[in-house]
């Protein structure tokens, strides 16, 4: 990441973590094929309905392992190889200890967060279902998103991949055994789901116990270095209360959609997982970013970190361009995977057409954010995003539903807080101030917050 052409470079690295990005989300995609097509309507709305409490628990958990990964790309970057180890030391610790929490904690909250989000009657049961095994079995997504993370921080995207296309295979394979041949609904695709996790999580840590590099996990004499963990905090606290936050708002937007029926959350079920498909790109240049300014910010190279910005930026941009043409056109098809209720079509052809130009504009705050986090500067992007997402874009739809009371208001929620995060993230990046926090010097050495 410190040398060479920065376009190969990004690319080098993104293309194998894209694919693996794209066959995690293969996991809910898939039960949501599996349950529209042999379940019905009302299965695929109980699973559409379950994503913003998942991402709300989970993104607390993915935040932290960006701080993580920040770490540990700057150490690396830095070649401070013996803190490299103390991250990956302290960083196991602390997620063996939050499996445990998030396990407790995820099963707990289900039946409030579905009566938040006015889940209706004919979908509350198999929701709550679906969420008390995926919960259960949290502990394996956890597990295999640190040792991924770790991996992509020293540069290897390559072997996280190899693991997901393997894993996927068994759950696609596990799905259609459970639902369509023993017949057990949306808790078989919810056990499918979690052994395919608790498989990834088993082969990367697997490979970081056999590794000989710096970032190699030692079982024995393990311990939580105070320096450490309060870098990762540093970073980590702020991507993490961000992302829980911002899911957790969408609890709401998923609130003002269940308000319109099951065909409505079916449609906007297919809708979202399209959705996640099609942002893919720009959300893996977005890792990308934070890795390459991680380690050129740990090396001091940073004229480099900025052409790696704007090139990540114009990457992101081209390939959601492209993308836009055959979704608009082939809207329809798409939709069909999931479900061939003619209502719950017209729903989901809606929101893709209406949201999905809006995409160009999202990966501005994409970018920024992932470039600001991997710099060390993980506050500013948290406020901005938490006031875009979140506050705005909540009186937004508070105000436009008393108004109005239509789904067109409901269903621009999302792109009015893409338009104001991209446009004051904008401005934060062009005013030179996140430059101040680097965890390390340019000349490799620690902080004196991370010597302490």
């Amino acid at each position: 990441m410190t040398q060479g052409g920065i376009f190969r470079a990004l690319l080098l690295f993104s293309l194998p973590l894209l694919a693996g990005n794209f066959f995690q989300q293969c996991y809910n995609t898939v039960d949501s094929i599996v349950l529209g097509n042999f379940v019905g309507k009302a299965a695929l709305a109980a699973v559409g309905t379950t994503t913003p409490i998942i991402n709300t628990l989970i993104g607390l958990f993915l935040g932290l392992s960006a701080g993580i990964g920040v770490v540990i790309s700057q150490f690396y970057g830095a070649k401070e190889e013996e803190k490299v180890g103390q991250a990956v030391q302290t960083s196991l610790l602390l997620v063996l200890l939050l499996c445990g929490v998030f396990t407790a904690v995820g099963i707990a909250m289900v039946p409030g967060m579905l009566r938040l989000m006015a889940t209706p009657a004919d979908v509350f049961p198999q929701a709550a279902r679906y969420l008390r095994i995926y919960f259960a079995g949290v502990s394996g997504l956890m597990l295999y998103n640190l040792g991924a993370g770790i991996l992509r921080a020293v540069g290897d995207a390559r072997r996280p991949l190899y693991f997901l296309l393997f894993s996927a295979g068994v759950n696609t394979g596990l799905d259609l055994l459970f639902v369509a041949v023993f017949h057990w609904g949306i808790a078989g695709a919810a056990i499918a789901t979690v052994a395919a996790q608790v498989l990834s999580a088993g082969l990367v840590l697997g490979v970081l116990t056999r590794s000989r590099g710096c970032y190699r996990i030692q079982w024995r004499g393990m311990r939580m270095h105070r320096g450490i963990l309060r870098n990762i905090f540093v970073v980590g606290v702020p991507s993490a209360l961000q992302l829980a936050i911002t899911s957790f708002s969408n609890v709401f937007v998923q609130s003002y959609v269940n308000r319109f029926a099951s065909s409505c959350m079916a449609g906007w079920a297919a809708y979202q997982k399209i959705d996640a498909f099609v942002i893919l790109p720009m959300t893996t240049l977005s890792v990308t970013a934070t890795t390459f300014v991680g380690q050129n910010v740990g090396a001091g190279n940073w004229d480099r970190a900025k052409q790696g910005i704007r090139c990540a930026l114009a990457m992101a941009t081209v390939v959601t361009g492209v993308l836009l043409v055959p979704l608009m056109v082939f809207a329809q098809p798409l939709c069909t995977l999931f479900n061939q209720e003619p209502e719950v079509l017209g729903y989901g052809v809606y929101f893709i057409r209406l949201i999905s130009p809006f995409y160009l504009v999202a990966n501005f705050n994409q970018i920024y954010a992932g470039a600001l986090r991997g710099a060390g500067d993980a506050k500013v992007p948290m406020v901005i995003m938490l006031g875009s997402f979140v506050v705005f874009r909540q009186l937004y739809l508070f105000v436009t539903y008393q108004v109005a009371g239509t789904l067109l208001p409901v269903a621009l929620g999302y792109p009015v807080g893409w338009v104001v995060c991209s446009g004051v993230l904008l401005w934060y990046y062009r005013s030179g101030r996140w430059m101040a926090h680097s965890l390390v010097t340019p000349a490799g050495r620690g902080t004196d917050r991370e010597r302490e």
